[in-house]
């Protein structure tokens, strides 16, 4: 990627989790200036919180959502509890971040970019993953929606969708599985960075399986 970031501000939610760091670094490479607020910094679920902190930052190019989680439950054993914190988690934090970032580039009037991080299960609807199926899904199609709202303010609004990623994490947790079959963090971060830099002219609304 060309230096096509360069001195362009960029928020991204989750930059400390699985994959954050790797679009960090994408990002940076870039030449992006890269805030990433810490879960010390703010609550990612808190309505007044997510406002403040996007209402302090300078100029917005683009935000970036990879703040999320993940639970693997069936239906039956799946509680009201569990549901909702996995809607809190993957859609309600989305939501906001995406609210704050639109009000911020708006002010630019110069474009932008929004690019969200949902996962192939939206998708793909497979079993045993209701809750975080059903949130996902909703993250996919605000992703479409928001695209189409904004579209006339030449920001351009899209997510990837990795099935599981190679990290750290994910390999202690599965230490058994065929981790050649996994998408490399790297290789999402590329997708993302480009989604997210001035080189994509007119893609938005789009669900991109990584």
């Amino acid at each position: 990627m060309s230096q096509s970031l360069a001195g362009r501000h960029i928020v991204i939610t989750g930059a400390g989790g699985g994959l954050g760091p790797a679009v960090v670094e994408g990002l940076i490479a870039a030449g992006a200036i890269c805030h990433g607020p810490t879960r010390q910094e703010v609550d990612l679920g808190d309505e007044k919180a997510v406002a403040r902190y996007y209402a302090t930052l300078p100029p917005l190019w683009a935000s970036v959502h990879v703040a999320g989680g993940f639970s693997m439950a069936a239906i039956a054993d799946t509680t009201l509890e569990e549901f909702e914190a996995q809607w809190r988690i993957n859609t309600v934090t989305a939501f906001l971040a995406c609210r704050e970032a639109v009000r911020r580039i708006r002010a630019t009037g110069q474009g932008g970019r929004i690019v969200n991080v949902a996962a192939r299960a939206a998708v793909e609807h497979p079993g045993g993953k209701i809750a975080y199926v059903t949130a996902k899904s909703a993250l996919a199609g605000m992703t479409l929606a928001l695209a189409a709202e904004i579209r006339s303010d030449r920001i351009l609004v899209n997510a990837v969708l990795p099935d599981t990623i190679d990290t750290p994490a994910n390999r202690a947790a599965m230490p058994d599985a065929d981790h050649s079959r996994w998408t490399p963090a790297a290789s999402i971060a590329r997708a993302i960075t480009w989604l997210a830099s001035p080189e994509n002219e007119t893609v938005t609304g789009t669900l991109l399986p990584v």
